[in-house]
């Protein structure tokens, strides 16, 4: 997979809103909220032109009966790929291009934790949100063709803002 950091585009944010539209029928009444994640909600910095998107529901086993509808929306459906909890979904573009990911995890889990005091934590805090771009774009010239080694490439630097962002978000409640 070819990758690819482009420059924040106000774009993306209509693009989860588009295809929030049309995925939230999917899940109906299990539906509890979406949220716009991952680096393309993050305001001014890189990121792969792939919209990350966070289903909440409040049965995580209801959403296995909903594969024919994701696919009938040109999801892919990838189980919990690696992540036990999540049902996952891809969803790429007639040229095959990736366009969107569709993360789902029962509500208020640790991962939606995670990924929402991550994405409030960068927004909050710019100047490492820039660390992450730059590394981000070193990543994507060193790995142009590798999409495993950028993604390795960014598990330290991610894994110790999760830790900073989950305490952030902790104190910030208190």
């Amino acid at each position: 997979m070819k990758v690819e950091v482009l420059p924040h585009n106000l774009i993306w944010r209509s693009k989860f809103e588009d295809e929030t539209k049309l995925i939230a029928p999917v899940f109906a009444n299990n539906l509890v909220t979406i949220h716009h994640i991952g680096s393309t909600a993050i305001p001014h910095i890189y990121a792969k032109p792939i919209i990350d998107i966070l289903v909440e529901v409040n049965d995580i086993s209801k959403v296995d009966e909903l594969c024919s509808a994701m696919t009938a929306l040109s999801y892919e459906v990838m189980g919990e790929f690696g992540i036990p909890g999540r049902r996952y979904f891809r969803k790429d573009d007639v040229t095959g291009t990736r366009t969107h990911h569709v993360h789902t995890f029962e509500v208020a889990s640790l991962e939606v934790k995670r990924h929402l005091a991550f994405r409030d934590y960068m927004i909050a805090h710019p100047e490492t949100a820039q660390r992450y771009s730059e590394l981000k774009c070193q990543l994507a010239k060193q790995y142009p063709n590798d999409i495993n080694g950028y993604m390795d490439g960014k598990d330290g630097f991610i894994k110790e803002i999760e830790k900073k962002a989950l305490i952030w978000k902790t104190l910030s409640k208190s």
